[in-house]
């Protein structure tokens, strides 16, 4: 939680409720404001089998669509509270989200809750709005994947977008094999090893780096106990390691770093430095110490390797500083974009009932321009 709320708050008709629904945790608030309400984790108690699940891990649509209607609901009655009939929602999401999710969602929002009106806005949109900028090369490094998408003058350039699986939950896995391997078969559970990677690990220079696993390596940071029932010695050495995958190629020569520079060679000649000189990192896993640093010096030390110095020409990188935490960027451009009146680019319940689907970009129907169509 950011900030404690108890009470019922008026609500304004112009006001809008912003959600950010992450894999792995969710931001929620009013539009209008500079901080969500709260944040809290994406996983509701299964109705069947009275464990706690992730709304990520379901098996289906209609298993999905349980957990929506018991996840939406803590949220209007418990952690929002305002009635959720004829309210006006905005919900940010990935542009490569998958489509299931989106239409199970405005189908829980409409026919379950009844809610007046949704919009869907694109996170990396919404997230150079915090800036007041309209180029950027938006990165988001949070749970289950990193997605990259170039914006330049407003608009996205999708032809040049990357995803890589390498996120927290990555980092999560194998900080879960050490434990098992080296520490007596010893199984955390997920929100432990979370801890452990936010209060012990931090992301090493990229010259340590080098030298990790050598003869002559550097000497590893000290040892840290992490209390608990439990206290648990955490190796300097797998303090300093635990984000090294994400900057590992795969067998696809595929990194962090290589997601920016292949997305920047995409884009057009005219827009590579200013894309290269406006890069925002969003998303919890940026937050990591050290993080952002090492991004900029394998940046620079893959511009001077063969494989990218004939196909691009940029030996500088900048990095903006958001006016906000990097885990809820996207959700303060939300709130700035709720504050506007939109009213083409809402989806009505009217509309919803009557067409019983969501508009989609990539959907050619969606996109003709003549007096049947409605705007997204």
């Amino acid at each position: 939680m950011l900030r404690g709320y108890e009470g019922v708050r008026y609500i304004s008709d112009k006001q809008m409720v912003v959600f950010d629904i992450g894999s792995a945790y969710t931001k929620f608030g009013y539009a209008g404001e500079a901080s969500p309400r709260g944040i809290i984790r994406t996983e509701v108690r299964c109705p069947e089998s009275k464990k706690i699940r992730k709304i990520i891990d379901h098996k289906d649509v209609e298993d999905l669509y349980q957990f929506l209607v018991e996840f939406l609901h803590l949220l209007f009655f418990k952690y929002v509270v305002v009635s959720p009939k004829d309210a006006r929602i905005l919900v940010l999401e990935s542009p490569l989200a998958i489509t299931s999710f989106r239409d199970t969602l405005a189908k829980v929002m409409f026919r379950h809750f009844e809610i007046g009106s949704i919009l869907f806005l694109p996170s990396h949109l919404a997230t150079i709005s915090t800036l007041s900028i309209d180029t950027a090369l938006v990165l988001d490094v949070g749970y289950q994947e990193a997605t990259l998408i170039p914006i330049f003058e407003g608009i996205p350039i999708l032809k040049a977008w990357q995803a890589l699986p390498l996120a927290g939950q990555i980092i999560h896995e194998n900080l879960r094999k050490y434990f098992q391997d080296t520490a007596d078969n010893l199984d955390l559970p997920e929100k432990t090893l979370e801890d452990i990677k936010v209060r012990t690990c931090f992301v090493t220079t990229l010259e340590r780096s080098t030298k990790l696993g050598m003869e002559d390596a550097p000497i590893p940071p000290p040892d840290v106990t992490y209390p608990g029932v439990r206290r648990i010695l955490i190796p300097g050495e797998i303090r300093e390691k635990a984000f090294e995958i994400l900057w590992e190629r795969d067998n696809d020569n595929l990194s962090l770093p290589t997601m920016i520079l292949d997305a920047i060679i995409k884009c057009p000649l005219d827009t590579r430095r200013v894309l290269a000189e406006n890069i925002i990192l969003i998303g919890g896993t940026t937050m990591t110490k050290g993080f952002a640093s090492r991004l900029k010096s394998e940046l620079l030390a893959l511009t001077e390797s063969d494989l990218y110095k004939t196909k691009l020409k940029i030996q500088s990188f900048k990095f903006h500083t958001a006016p906000s935490k990097p885990n809820y960027t996207a959700w303060l451009g939300g709130a700035i974009f709720g504050t506007t009146d939109l009213p083409l680019r809402c989806l009505t319940k009217e509309v919803y009932l009557k067409t019983n689907r969501v508009p989609d970009w990539s959907n050619l129907i969606d996109n003709q321009k003549d007096e049947t169509s409605y705007e997204i």
